[in-house]
């Protein structure tokens, strides 16, 4: 069998641990606790695992990857393997020492999240204080001079907010601003009803980005990731499974992609047991969706399928049970009713009060519902 080409990019989630509760986090329910993470030697391994593999970037993510006091070592043996990093943080945490810390150790930028630009709301959202530290966080960044982005999960409660939290962005220096809607896996799943917005909302969202971007041209970067079930076009799917980048979790769990630990479960590859070269070129695991074989039904004859991949397999996986299915969201799809019946419920605004659950994310309090307000 001939091997897949190498992957570019690895997504490298140091930790599960955060001090954000983020009801759209894509992290499992079940999270890797911190007795179970690899250690620094075993981070250092993987990355110069990823680098021989042919990985030239890696996103330090989590959870919160500031919890991990050897971060800096972590950085290190990237920037030794040669290895492009990019810290992916809430901004809590992160002083001018660890910043300088970083940097020294080869630290090349940082995307900081956001989850509103009214600090009030952040915090709500985020089920923590932590709009203050975030500003800090973003002044810190550009102290020492790296390029700064903006990651921005834009759901129901924030979508409204759009040109606040660009012109936030644009006040606190970032050179790129990502607009995600939320894509619902992990947590944001299980809070889907509280987050699903109404098509009126994506429609000005989307008006909003095309003018801002013209304002901004050429000087701030704004991406808008495309939103699920609304329209009738599935995303590709990483650019196709295990096709350009790979995820390790906190225990070393590699994955196609970040949510597909629930879809594999057991049958996921791990680095304690096998090399990244074995999992990526012969794994089942990462061959069992990848290129276009295994597709049946509407997606073995479209000729979008070298373009979209069949969508999301995640997406199936949740929405079907079975992850070898035509994503829901494509309008093709024998399961689209599916997409069309959670979009077509979400017609009305968003209420005026804040009355409507979350479930907080939270190590050991997976199906305890808390109401908006900022829990301590």
């Amino acid at each position: 069998m001939t091997s897949p080409p190498p992957p570019w990019a690895l997504l490298a989630e140091l930790t599960h641990g955060c001090p954000l509760h983020c009801p759209y986090c894509s992290n499992p329910l079940e999270l890797v606790r911190r007795s179970s993470e690899l250690t620094t030697e075993q981070w250092a391994d993987v990355l110069r695992q990823a680098a021989e593999l042919g990985v030239v970037q890696t996103h330090l993510s989590g959870g919160e990857p500031l919890l991990r006091g050897d971060l800096a070592s972590v950085v290190a043996a990237a920037e030794s393997a040669g290895i492009y990093t990019q810290l992916v943080t809430s901004g809590v945490g992160l002083s001018a020492a660890r910043m300088s810390s970083l940097v020294s150790a080869g630290l090349r930028s940082v995307q900081l999240s956001v989850q509103h630009a009214d600090s009030a709301a952040s915090d709500r959202i985020a089920g923590s204080r932590s709009f203050a530290a975030k500003e800090r966080a973003a002044a810190v960044v550009r102290a020492a001079g790296l390029p700064l982005g903006l990651n921005v999960v834009l759901h129901r409660d924030n979508l409204d907010a759009l040109d606040d939290i660009v012109d936030l962005g644009v006040a606190w220096g970032a050179e790129r601003i990502e607009l995600a809607n939320v894509q619902f896996y992990g947590w944001a799943l299980r809070n889907r009803a509280a987050l699903l917005p109404t098509r009126d909302q994506l429609s000005r969202a989307q008006e909003r980005v095309e003018r801002r971007r013209e304002q901004l041209s050429g000087t701030t970067e704004l991406v808008w990731v495309v939103p699920d079930y609304f329209d009738g076009v599935p995303k590709p799917c990483m650019g196709g499974w295990g096709a350009v980048s790979l995820t390790v979790a906190p225990d070393g769990t590699v994955l196609p992609c970040p949510a597909s630990g629930t879809l594999l479960g057991p049958d996921a590859p791990n680095v304690r047991d096998r090399s990244l070269e074995w999992i990526w070129n012969s794994s089942p695991a990462f061959a069992r969706y990848r290129g276009t074989e295994w597709m049946s039904g509407p997606c073995a004859g479209c000729p979008r399928r070298e373009t979209d991949f069949g969508g999301c397999r995640c997406q199936a996986h949740a929405l079907t049970g079975d992850a070898a299915r035509t994503d829901p969201a494509c309008a093709l799809s024998p399961d689209h009713a599916l997409v069309r019946a959670l979009s077509e419920a979400q017609r009305t605004e968003p209420p005026a009060t804040d009355a409507s659950p979350y479930v907080y994310r939270r190590p050991d309090r997976h199906h305890t519902d808390v109401t908006r307000g900022v829990t301590r």
